[in-house]
């Protein structure tokens, strides 16, 4: 899980929220424009309280019943105005923030399709969830409400002060008094919720990878009768969320407080002062009833700087946690020249390591590589089976072909050309990869294998059918049509892999890595897909992670790794008689009978 920051003091929430505007740029025009439409209605606002000194000192002092209805009318008249105003305001608004949430969640996600493996090692799927769902629905409702209201506050708190010191400057000066002491307390406040606000968002995720896990896990779950125990882990979660979200209610009830009572307390003092005066003379009653409405017109203003603070704190919080996403560095891209791709089948030199070392980035200091010196080549055409036990690196040394990780030192080629100066669309297109553990998609099973190949067709999904041996697809409700749902869940686990055979094979690929590709396949199934795979293997060049003998028997030839290192290069019968190791590995996977054990764990 990334750390997260502890004690976010030296971040202004100003500053985080600044980072949003090449995001509200395209649509500023209007934006604008619905706060300038804002602003006029809270302007009208202050006028009507100008509409009843009139009245009060005019009409009502002469007793004019039709002066009084008039005043009446204009009252009414503005309170539509001020309704259609703020409606226009909310019409204006809707569409281009709503853009906006939309362009930095697309963003988000083009931008973690190009992070490296390590950035999603590191990281819970649930925290990711929660940046591109919660975190951003906040920024757009700060957006909407809270910027946009903060301006036009601040415009009404500025002009209503300018009339009731033209009413009375003396009054004027008794409402301006809290203004210090509500400075301070919202400074004081504003500190205190950010910390409260990062940690309650932080909690979101947590409790969204925990709900997550234990859907995609519902058969562990179940099968081990661990029910109770992950709702125990949940409700604890959720408890903790609750408790925060608490302290954030206990804040802002508090500040709501201050914030509503300091202001009454001066509009009461204003109200004696001023009462005093109109009893001297000293002041119209009108005048009064003016000043006084306008007080209390400003009371929403000066009671939502509270509100609109938090709403205000958590979005910069949750830009703060887009923009930790969005600021890790994706995947380099090589500066070198690119030719064309080429086709499978063609000729060069094969794959050849060269001094490879490897390190995880998250390893500790002065710990050992996972690969060590690797030194190797794969003939052109060449079919390389790569045995050692769990743990040897086996399977990170297949990941590095594909760049899902980055060499340490040394380097990888592919027909004499270093993988690192390749640009990442190409290298893959070249290279095709079939995983240990198959990862489906929520997609038809037509969807799932063409992901393997731009612009294959029928013709080649058939193929690629053929080669894994799926003829179960054509008994499915759809055929290839069929959604297969949620992680391929509705398949067997043989099933599954040999959909993912099917889509590293379907493209024709000019090299070709699998990592265990007949694990979880029957002797009967996996004896027809090895036939069916020599074919494939035949036209390309290809490194293969073997646990059985049966698949190293796929190979031209194998190499033993040993502790992250290459310690014996030769043909299956050559490495019987001359690697006690390998011997000895290939012993373990067979009981006396000669049936297949499955073995236990899976290299990294």
């Amino acid at each position: 899980m990334p750390e997260k920051p502890a004690e976010p003091t030296d971040r202004s929430a100003v500053r985080s929220l600044l980072r949003l505007w090449p995001y509200v740029r395209p649509v500023r025009t209007r934006w604008l424009g619905a706060a300038l439409v804002a602003v006029l209605a809270s302007s009208l606002a202050l006028v009507i309280p100008l509409v009843l000194k009139w009245m009060v000192d005019g009409p009502v002092a002469r007793r004019d019943p039709g002066g009084v209805w008039l005043g009446a009318l204009w009252l009414l008249l503005l309170g539509i105005l001020e309704a259609g105003l703020f409606g226009l305001r909310r019409w204006l608004v809707a569409r281009p923030l709503a853009s906006v949430e939309a362009s930095m969640r697309a963003d988000l996600y083009r931008h973690l399709q190009r992070l490296p493996v390590a950035f999603h090692d590191r990281w819970p799927s649930g925290q990711l969830l929660s940046r591109g769902t919660t975190d951003l629905m906040l920024m757009r409702m700060f957006l909407a409400f809270p910027l946009t209201f903060l301006l036009v506050n601040g415009t009404t708190i500025l002009v209503g002060f300018v009339i009731l010191f033209a009413q009375d400057w003396s009054l004027g000066l008794v409402l301006l008094v809290p203004a210090v002491p509500l400075m301070i307390l919202c400074s004081l406040f504003e500190t205190k919720y950010a910390l409260v606000a990062r940690k309650a968002q932080d909690q979101v995720g947590d409790l969204t990878t925990v709900v997550e896990e234990s859907v995609l896990g519902i058969r562990i779950v179940k099968g081990f009768g661990r029910n109770r125990s992950q709702a125990l882990a949940f409700r604890a979660l959720a408890l903790r969320l609750r408790g925060t979200e608490l302290g954030k209610a206990r804040l802002l009830a508090g500040i709501w407080a201050l914030v509503t009572a300091i202001p009454e307390l001066a509009i009461g003092a204003a109200l004696v002062l001023g009462t005093v005066q109109v009893a001297d003379g000293a002041l119209s009653a009108g005048t009064l009833v003016a000043f006084l409405s306008t007080a209390l017109a400003l009371r929403w203003p000066v009671e939502s700087i509270g509100f609109l603070l938090a709403m205000s704190q958590e979005s910069a919080t949750a830009a703060d946690r887009f923009f930790e996403v969005m600021d890790v560095a994706e995947e380099p891209e090589p500066e070198g020249p690119d030719g064309p791709a080429g086709k499978a089948g063609a000729g060069g030199e094969g794959i050849v390591f060269e001094g490879v070392e490897f390190r995880y980035p998250d390893a500790g200091p002065g710990s050992p590589p996972v690969l060590a010196r690797i030194d190797l080549r794969v003939r052109p055409g060449e079919t390389m089976a790569l045995v050692g036990a769990t743990g040897s690196g086996k399977t990170t040394l297949t990941a590095l072909v594909p760049r899902l990780h980055d060499v340490t030192a040394g380097r990888i080629l592919l027909d004499g050309e270093d993988i690192a100066l390749m640009e990442r669309p190409r290298l893959r297109e070249l290279v095709s990869v079939a995983f240990e553990e198959p990862t489906l998609f929520s997609a038809t099973v037509a969807e799932n294998v063409l992901m393997g190949a731009d612009g294959a067709g029928e013709e080649d999904l058939r193929r690629a059918l053929s080669v894994a041996q799926a003829g179960f697809v054509d008994d499915l409700p759809q055929g290839a049509g069929t959604q297969v749902g949620e992680q391929g869940l509705s398949l067997s686990g043989g099933q599954r892999q040999r959909l993912a055979l099917a889509r590293a094979v379907v493209g024709r690929p000019r090299f070709l890595v699998l990592d265990d590709p007949l694990s979880a396949l029957d002797v009967h199934t996996e004896a027809l897909v090895e036939a069916a795979l020599r074919r494939v293997l035949a036209e390309t060049t290809a490194v293969v992670v073997a646990h059985r003998p049966s698949t190293v028997m796929l190979a031209d030839r194998v190499a033993l790794l040993s502790e992250g290192r290459i310690t014996a290069v030769g043909t299956h019968q050559e490495l019987l008689r001359t690697s006690s190791e390998y011997a000895w590995l290939m012993a373990g996977a067979h009981d006396g009978a000669g049936v297949l054990v499955p073995e236990e764990g899976s290299t990294r």
